[in-house]
C-alpha cells in the first residue's frame, strides 16, 4: 500500500481513497451496494476501496452512478412489497427462520459474516440475485395453469429446467404463496454466498 495521501487510483483525481482506507470493511460494503457494484460482499478492503473510488469518480464525471454504466438505470426500484420487508410467520415456520436477522431496507447489513437472514424486501432480493449473476426463474414443468410453478433464481449454472421469468411474475408468485426469502450475504469466513431457499411458514413443502 502507497504511503503517498490522497488517491492513488489512475484517472480519478476528486476521489481520496485514503479516507476510504479509513473506513471499515462494513462501511465500505454498504458504500459500494450504494454504487450498485457486484460481488462486493466477497471483495476485500483494498478492492472495495478501489472500487467505490472509481464508482463516485464517474458518477462525478458523468453526474450519474454506477446504474448507467451497467444499463440500471433503467430499472425501477421494486419496494419494499407488501409487507413492507417484514418477514411473514405460521404454524409452520422453521427454526431457520426463528433465528435468522430480520432485513427489511436495502441500508440494513448482516451483524456478522455468514449470518442467517431473511427477507420479503422486493429490492433486496433484486440487489443479491443481480449481484450474483442470478435471475428470477421457475422449473419447468411445474406450471399451474398460468401461474409460475416452483420458484428459484437462477445463476446460470447451465440447469435446463430453469426457465427465466420476468422479476414482475416472480414476486406475484412470492406474495401470493406468502414466501419468506431465507439467505445469507457472506460465509462464515467472508466469501460470498449463493446460498438461499424459500419458506411458506403456513406449510412445510414451500
Amino acid at each position: 500500500m502507497s504511503d503517498k495521501p490522497g488517491n492513488q487510483t489512475p484517472n480519478t483525481p476528486d476521489v481520496s481513497e485514503t479516507e476510504l482506507r479509513n473506513k471499515k470493511v462494513d462501511e465500505l460494503r454498504r458504500d459500494a451496494k450504494q454504487e450498485h457494484i457486484a460481488g462486493a460482499s466477497g471483495m476485500r478492503k483494498e478492492e472495495l476501496v478501489k472500487e467505490v473510488a472509481q464508482a463516485r469518480q464517474e458518477d462525478a464525471d458523468n453526474g450519474r452512478g454506477r446504474n448507467s454504466r451497467s444499463g440500471a438505470d433503467d430499472e425501477e426500484d421494486l419496494g419494499a412489497g407488501p409487507d413492507g420487508g417484514r418477514v411473514r410467520h405460521g404454524d409452520d415456520s422453521s427454526k431457520s427462520l426463528k433465528y435468522s436477522q430480520e432485513i427489511t431496507s436495502t441500508e440494513e447489513e448482516p451483524e456478522r459474516e455468514g449470518r442467517s437472514l431473511a427477507t420479503t424486501h422486493h429490492e433486496v432480493i433484486r440487489q443479491w440475485a443481480e449481484e450474483r449473476g442470478g435471475v428470477p426463474a421457475t422449473v419447468d414443468g411445474t406450471e399451474h395453469g398460468d401461474h409460475l410453478g416452483v420458484l428459484r433464481i437462477d445463476f446460470r449454472e447451465k440447469d435446463a429446467n430453469l426457465r427465466e421469468v420476468s422479476w414482475e411474475e416472480w414476486f406475484k408468485t412470492f406474495d401470493d404463496r406468502g414466501l419468506n426469502f431465507i439467505y445469507q450475504e457472506q460465509r462464515s469466513d467472508g466469501r460470498q454466498s449463493n446460498f438461499f431457499r424459500l419458506e411458506n411458514p403456513e406449510r412445510e413443502d414451500a
